[in-house]
C-alpha cells in the first residue's frame, strides 16, 4: 500500500520531530515512525466507510420522505439507485473490512454524523448524482464510474472532511491525498462480486526495513554529512540552510552510500520531488545542485558501492 516516496516522507517528517524534541531515543521515534505508516491503514478504512454511512443516510432520508403527510408520486417512489449502488455494497459486504473497523474502533461516523451529513448534501446538490439517478440503465459499470466521479468530485476535496481529519492526526494531512489515490485505484480495480479486501494494503516487510534503515542510517551519519554538505556550500551557513532541505539531502546522500540497489537519479529525482510539496519555492534547485556536485565527489573518491548496470 504505501509506496518508497511516501516512506520517504514519513521518515522526514520523524527525523524533523526527533531534531525538533531534542531527543536521541531512535528507538522511540521508530516505533512512532512504524506506527504511523500502520495508521495510514485507517483513514484508508474510514474513508471507504464514508461512502457507506453517506449510502445509509440517504436511504434515511429517503424513509423520512415516503412518510410525509403530503408526499409526492416521487417521494413515495423514488429512485433507488444510489442506496442500491454494487460498489458500495461491495464495501459494506467485506467481511475483512468490517472486522478491521470494528477491532480498530473506527465508528467516527456513528459520532461525527455532521460530517456525513456534509457530504451527502455536497453530493445530492453534484450534477453527477443528479444525472446518475435519473438513468434508467442499471450496470456495475455504471456504478462504478458514478462512484469514482463522486469520490473525485465530492469526497476527496472536501474542506471540512479535510479538517477533521486534521484534528483525528496530523500526521493525516499528508496521507490523504495519497489514501485517496488508493481507493480511486480500488475501486477501479473492483470487478463484480467482488468485495473490497485489504490485500496487500499492509506495508511489505522490505519496504519497512527500509524506512527503518534509512532513519536509523541517515541520523546516525548526520554528522558526516554536515561536514559533506558545507564543503560544497561555502557561502552558506549550515543553520542558514532550510532544516527541511538538510534533512532531505542527508536522506539522499545515505541512499548513495548504503542502498546499493538504488540508482543515484531515482535517489535525486525522489528527494527533488518531495522538496516540491514540502520546502521552499527555490529548495529544488538547491537541492539539485548539493547532491550532484556531492555525488561526483563520491564517485571520484570511490565512496559509492552501487550494485548492476544504470546504478550512478
Amino acid at each position: 500500500m504505501v509506496n518508497r516516496r511516501h516512506i520517504r516522507i514519513k521518515v522526514m517528517q520523524s527525523i524533523y520531530a526527533l531534531l525538533q524534541s531534542k531527543s536521541d531515543d531512535l528507538t522511540r521515534e521508530e516505533k512512532f515512525l512504524d506506527l504511523s505508516v500502520k495508521k495510514t491503514l485507517e483513514l484508508y478504512v474510514l474513508q471507504l466507510l464514508l461512502l457507506v454511512e453517506v449510502k445509509n443516510m440517504a436511504n434515511e432520508h429517503l424513509e423520512i420522505q415516503k412518510k410525509k403527510f403530503l408526499a409526492t408520486s416521487e417521494d413515495k417512489k423514488p429512485s433507488l439507485k444510489f442506496v442500491n449502488n454494487s460498489v458500495i455494497k461491495a464495501i459494506e459486504q467485506s467481511t475483512v473490512l468490517q472486522n478491521y473497523a470494528k477491532e480498530k474502533k473506527l465508528d467516527n461516523w456513528k459520532e461525527d454524523r455532521e460530517y456525513v451529513r456534509i457530504i451527502l448534501d455536497r453530493l445530492k446538490e453534484n450534477k453527477i448524482f443528479k444525472d446518475y439517478l435519473k438513468s434508467k440503465t442499471n450496470s456495475f459499470e455504471e456504478d462504478k464510474e458514478f462512484i469514482l466521479k463522486a469520490f473525485k468530485e465530492v469526497f476527496a476535496p472536501n474542506d471540512k472532511l479535510f479538517d477533521y481529519y486534521e484534528s483525528l492526526n496530523l500526521n493525516w494531512l499528508d496521507d490523504l491525498p495519497f489514501i485517496n489515490t488508493m481507493i480511486i485505484k480500488t475501486i477501479k480495480n473492483l470487478k463484480p462480486n467482488q468485495f473490497v479486501n485489504l490485500n496487500n494494503l499492509e506495508i511489505k516487510e522490505d519496504d519497512r526495513e527500509f524506512m527503518l534503515d534509512i532513519f536509523r542510517k541517515t541520523v546516525l551519519h548526520s554528522t558526516d554529512f554536515d561536514a559533506d554538505v558545507d564543503s560544497k556550500t561555502p557561502n552558506w551557513d549550515n543553520e542558514r540552510i532550510a532544516e527541511v532541505d538538510m534533512i532531505l539531502i542527508k536522506m539522499a546522500l545515505t541512499e548513495f552510500l548504503y542502498f546499493p540497489s538504488i540508482p543515484t537519479k531515482v535517489t535525486i529525482n525522489e528527494y527533488i520531488e518531495i522538496s516540491k510539496d514540502y520546502s521552499t519555492q527555490k529548495s529544488s534547485f538547491f537541492i539539485n545542485g548539493v547532491l550532484d556536485k556531492l555525488l561526483k565527489v563520491y564517485q571520484q573518491d570511490k565512496r559509492l558501492n552501487k550494485i548492476g548496470r544504470g546504478l550512478l
